[in-house]
């Protein structure tokens, strides 16, 4: 078993022995709207004050750009709980978000044309 210092509290045979949601005080909203697609990037800025060790590992994470997804999916928590940590670490002037990048205009006329005949051939 992990040490209490040393991150997420895991044991091998019974996983994580923190619920996900007391990792963000039971906060379900994050303060900054995310996307889960949205990149996140960590700015340089050390944090004033104490992290907690989700906190600590997802700024590790984000060194390099990184979707909000693949944090979750690093730190083996929701996405709900990974935006509201991800939002603090915002709020602290750590990390910066940008909207995820398309390569195509949503609303292309002949993307949307292309959808509606896929779905057309569906029923």
């Amino acid at each position: 078993m992990a040490a209490a210092g040393d991150g997420p509290w895991l044991d091998d045979a019974a996983g994580r022995l923190v619920r996900p949601f007391t990792v963000s005080d039971g906060r379900t909203e994050p303060s900054v709207a995310l996307d889960l697609m949205s990149q996140v990037m960590a700015t340089g800025v050390t944090p004033l004050g104490y992290l907690g060790p989700e906190h600590a590992q997802a700024l590790h994470l984000c060194r390099a750009p990184v979707s909000v997804a693949e944090v979750a999916a690093q730190l083996r928590l929701p996405a709900a709980v990974t935006k509201v940590l991800l939002a603090d670490l915002i709020d602290h002037g750590v990390l910066t978000t940008k909207p995820p990048a398309f390569h195509h205009t949503p609303t292309d006329r002949s993307l949307l044309e292309a959808v509606l005949d896929g779905l057309r051939r569906q029923l």
